[in-house]
């Protein structure tokens, strides 16, 4: 199961114990948020896009949509996500568990600035029914992330 992969990739950090499993599907924004009894926006959800190069993940907070004109300057191409199977084949994961940890070889991640809003945000853990609780600055270091991007609107700068 994907979330073992999580499990393990976690515990060689010591913070196998930051993942919650859920009884009920946390696979999308809304779901997630009720099941930690939080915000929607403070849901970091991984998004998956083809480049030229490869798949990549931008992680962006609940509330935030991609701006297509943003991720065009930025990445140089037309946001195309990636199918079901994709994930599957290229991140390692299904849709409603994909995450920034434990992802294949070749996956680069960026973070979204709309996830600067906030202390602690909330990602998935490998499966529909997960997710960790993590700073900032643990999710910069547990996602092995390329850098920080601007590339989705929707979001207010306040808190």
């Amino acid at each position: 199961m994907s979330i073992d992969k999580v499990k393990d990739y976690f515990r060689a950090y010591g913070i196998e114990d930051k993942i919650q499993e859920f009884d009920v599907s946390s696979a999308t924004v809304d779901m997630a948020a009720k099941a930690l009894n939080c915000e929607p926006r403070r849901i970091a959800k991984t998004l998956s896009f083809m480049l030229k190069d490869g798949p990549i993940l931008i992680v962006a907070a609940g509330d935030a949509r991609v701006d297509n004109t943003k991720y065009k300057a930025k990445f140089g191409t037309k946001a195309k996500m990636l199918t079901p199977q994709e994930n599957i084949d290229l991140i390692g994961f299904s849709i409603g568990g994909i995450c920034p940890f434990a992802i294949n070889e070749g996956v680069s991640v960026y973070l979204d600035e709309s996830l600067k809003r906030f202390e602690s945000v909330f990602p998935a853990c490998g499966s529909s029914n997960s997710a960790a609780e993590l700073t900032l600055e643990e999710l910069e270091k547990y996602s092995q992330y390329e850098a920080w991007v601007d590339v989705c609107k929707g979001w207010a700068k306040k808190l």
